[in-house]
């Protein structure tokens, strides 16, 4: 049997049997992975506490010949992040980045940036040092540029005005497109969304960069308002799928 060890963060757990996890973690250096930790349901002493959704691990991992998931061997823990798990708004949050990380990434494809990125909102949301909404807002601007699905912000996807050059103070977004549209070409378009140019400004700010600078952008209630209203809007659209998650996230939020 060959192993592999890497960093992990634990993006979904189900149970299997009687005493078996099936537990998909994010890697560092192995993508998506799925294991199956036995016994993890049964016993006091392994696994003890470590796998809970949202942890940085440590993990070893056998592979045998056979076809089948990979074993879960070891499980050491590095951030806990149990502060999130407290909180049931910061778990909707959590839920939702996690959910959007699962459904895009196909296994075994590494993404390191994604999971520095994933890795960074969770200790900012673990320590409250940042607002849930500027966090979530700040990871689906990075996610989709990681995705390739940016959203052109800067200029109408018609006729190529520049943002700035647009006469009014709120712009339209076509959701099908993919952009922006100025008001000479918005008519007609179905799928709108209408946001003012000083969200967009900051959605470009926190789009490339480094992470610590971009986090200490300050949004106007506004700002947070259409920048939640615009991503969670264009993300599951483009992804194709609405996450279960992101329906609780918003009864919670209501």
């Amino acid at each position: 049997m060959s192993s592999f060890s890497t960093p992990a963060i634990v993006l979904r757990r189900i149970d299997f049997g009687d005493y078996d996890l099936i537990i998909t973690f994010f890697s560092l250096t192995k993508g998506k992975v799925s294991v199956i930790a036995k016994s993890a349901k049964k016993s006091t002493k392994r696994f003890s506490g470590v796998l809970e959704l949202f942890s940085v691990l440590n993990i070893v991992c056998g592979t045998g010949r056979k076809k089948g998931l990979p074993v879960l061997q070891e499980a050491t823990l590095a951030y806990p992040f149990s502060n999130i798990r407290s909180s049931i708004i910061k778990t909707a949050y959590a839920s939702y980045w996690a959910e959007l990380v699962n459904e895009w990434m196909e296994p075994g494809q590494q993404q390191a940036r994604l999971y520095q990125l994933l890795q960074y909102v969770l200790r900012e949301l673990d320590i409250d040092r940042i607002s849930e909404a500027a966090l979530s807002i700040l990871f689906q601007m990075r996610f989709v540029t990681i995705a390739g699905l940016v959203p052109n912000l800067r200029q109408c996807r018609v006729c190529r005005i520049e943002m700035e050059k647009m006469q009014n103070s709120k712009v339209n977004f076509n959701l099908v497109k993919g952009g922006i549209a100025c008001d000479r070409c918005v008519s007609g378009i179905s799928g709108k969304i209408l946001f003012s140019k000083g969200t967009i400004k900051q959605l470009l700010w926190i789009e490339r960069g480094d992470l610590n600078t971009a986090a200490r952008i300050r949004f106007s209630s506004r700002a947070l308002k259409e920048g939640l209203e615009f991503l969670e809007a264009f993300v599951p659209y483009h992804l194709g799928k609405e996450p279960r998650s992101l329906k609780f996230l918003r009864q919670i939020r209501q």
